[in-house]
C-alpha cells in the first residue's frame, strides 16, 4: 500500500472512533437533561400541591376553596 493509503485509512479510523466518543457523550448529557427536567417537575408538583392544601387549609376546607373560587370568577 501507497503511504498516503495507509494515511487516508487511519484518518478514516481515527474519524470513527472519535464518532463513537461524540455519539456516547451525546447519550450522557441527553439523559442527565432529561433526568434534570423530570427532577424540576417533580419539584414543581409538589410546589403545586403544597400550594393547594395551604389554599384549603385557609379557606375552611375543599367545599369552601371551590365556592370562594366560583365567588371570584363571576363576581358574585
Amino acid at each position: 500500500m501507497s503511504d498516503r493509503t495507509q494515511i487516508a485509512e487511519r484518518n478514516q479510523s481515527r474519524v470513527q472512533e472519535n464518532s463513537r466518543a461524540d455519539a456516547a457523550t451525546e447519550v450522557v448529557i441527553d439523559k442527565l437533561v432529561i433526568r434534570s427536567v423530570a427532577a424540576f417537575s417533580g419539584l414543581v408538583g409538589l410546589w403545586a400541591l403544597a400550594c393547594l392544601g395551604s389554599a384549603m387549609f385557609q379557606a375552611g376546607g375543599p367545599i369552601q376553596l371551590v365556592r370562594g373560587w366560583f365567588r371570584a370568577v363571576t363576581g358574585m
